[in-house]
């Protein structure tokens, strides 16, 4: 059993209560409301369990009574940050946030969640119970106490993360957590919905996740503009990557602040997925030029988001907000994990490699690239030929913006799923603990 007290090797940070905001009389739409929050780590819960493997494993493993890893080694994720200038993520949460630890040790230097991680952690883990409990006998309805699970599980990871964010002064070390996806078309909910859970997590490290769907790239703007950092998630395109962009500025010229340098953001451009539907589109028309394309989209489209972003982030605008301490909204890597066997299991990581990125990786994707990865800048050296695949696409009449309208409509509809199902399982807990209780 490792505790804190003995893994010297990690950031020291130390466990305080979470202080709570307070809640306002009026809650915003389709929202929550948190109270009675409380985020403090008891010495039990502290507790480290590892693995006895013959290669040590970077994955949490969820459970009630710990986790799992090796602890102590330079990995290939602390190359990839000091060498070449990017971030590694990790792209799951779950209970105890402790098993974290392991994971900071090794490299890692933030982490995602979005509806589908936590439909996935809560409905599988006896871990919540005993707080889900206590929810519900206190009169808590369902959501109410999906939202609170919920946010103390991003408090608890925000803390483990402070170290990395007060050593970058403030450029990394964040948690991001999602508004509902119920809101995903309601412009005003989610800026209602995002200053809400920004206010209630109340932590300096907390990234508000808000969808790049047309109703809300405004959000991102009044969101940013109100002076609390955003990641944008599912992009597709790169006409919708520009609009994030423009968001993005647009928000800091109009927030007012003369010190923006606590206002952060990345925009979570989607990989894998969009080989997954182009590698259909192309067996499709079934053409010999068409199939040498399989695998090949999805990297392409990545590379020339990078030269837009290069592009929008130079130049008299962005330098007079440089002035003010603003920093570069920077690309995030995501879904990163591959879908097909016959792809490399690095193809999403590999040859996305550049500075001032953010690679956000599942338990597939992490291990892999931390096992036989190469760490080599890699993003912008071969643009010529991403914008030769880009344009291939395009000859053969596929529509790059519809192809990123139908990957949004999908996402979006597998997170709403992903709530609505985690919200049935909830109910059904409920019930269940009622009948116990008679």
């Amino acid at each position: 059993m490792a505790t804190i007290s003995n893994l010297a090797y990690l950031p020291r940070a130390t466990f305080v209560d979470s202080k709570s905001s307070s809640s306002s009389s009026v809650l915003p739409r389709s929202f929550v409301n948190f109270r009675g929050l409380n985020a403090k780590l008891s010495s039990s819960q502290l507790s480290l369990r590892y693995n006895q493997r013959s290669r040590p494993s970077l994955s949490v493993r969820c459970s009630v009574s710990g986790g799992n890893g090796t602890a102590g080694k330079r990995t290939t994720l602390h190359d990839l940050y000091e060498k070449e200038g990017q971030s590694p993520w990790y792209d799951n949460l779950c209970r105890p946030v402790t098993d974290l630890l392991p994971l900071i040790a090794r490299g890692v230097r933030g982490v995602t969640s979005n509806p589908a991680i936590f439909q996935k952690a809560i409905s599988t883990s006896n871990a919540y119970n005993d707080q889900f409990r206590t929810l519900v006998e206190s009169g808590k309805d369902i959501e109410s106490a999906y939202w609170e699970l919920v946010v103390k599980d991003i408090q608890d990871a925000c803390k483990l993360f402070e170290p990395i964010y007060d050593q970058t002064e403030g450029a990394d070390g964040y948690v991001s957590v999602e508004v509902s996806p119920r809101l995903a078309d309601d412009t005003q909910g989610t800026v209602e919905a995002a200053k809400y859970l920004s206010k209630v997590v109340n932590r300096r490290n907390v990234y508000i996740k808000i969808p790049a769907t047309a109703p809300c790239i405004p959000s991102i703007r009044d969101v940013i503009a109100s002076g609390i950092s955003v990641n944008v998630t599912l992009i597709f395109s790169i006409a919708r990557y520009e609009a994030v962009i423009d968001a993005y500025l647009d928000g800091l010229e109009a927030s007012g602040l003369d010190d923006l340098s606590r206002v952060t953001s990345v925009a979570s451009f989607f990989v894998s997925r969009v080989d997954t539907l182009m590698d259909k589109m192309l067996e499709q028309v079934g053409t010999p030029e068409a199939l040498d394309l399989r695998g090949k989209a999805a990297v392409a489209q990545a590379a020339l988001a990078y030269k837009l972003y290069q592009q929008k982030f130079s130049g008299p605008r962005w330098e007079a907000l440089v002035k003010k301490g603003a920093k570069k909204q920077r690309l995030l890597w995501a879904s990163t994990s591959v879908k097909n066997p016959a792809y490399s299991d690095t193809l999403y990581v590999a040859p996305l490699i550049g500075p001032d990125t953010v690679s956000t990786m599942p338990d597939q994707a992490l291990e892999a690239f931390a096992d036989h990865g190469i760490v080599k800048r890699t993003i912008d050296a071969n643009v010529s030929e991403a914008e030769g695949i880009y344009s291939a696409l395009e000859k053969l009449g596929i529509d790059w913006n519809k192809v990123g309208e139908q990957l949004e409509d999908e996402g979006v509809d597998s997170f709403k799923k992903s709530f609505e199902s985690l919200l049935g399982t909830l109910q059904d807990k409920a019930n269940t603990l009622k009948l116990a209780s008679h």
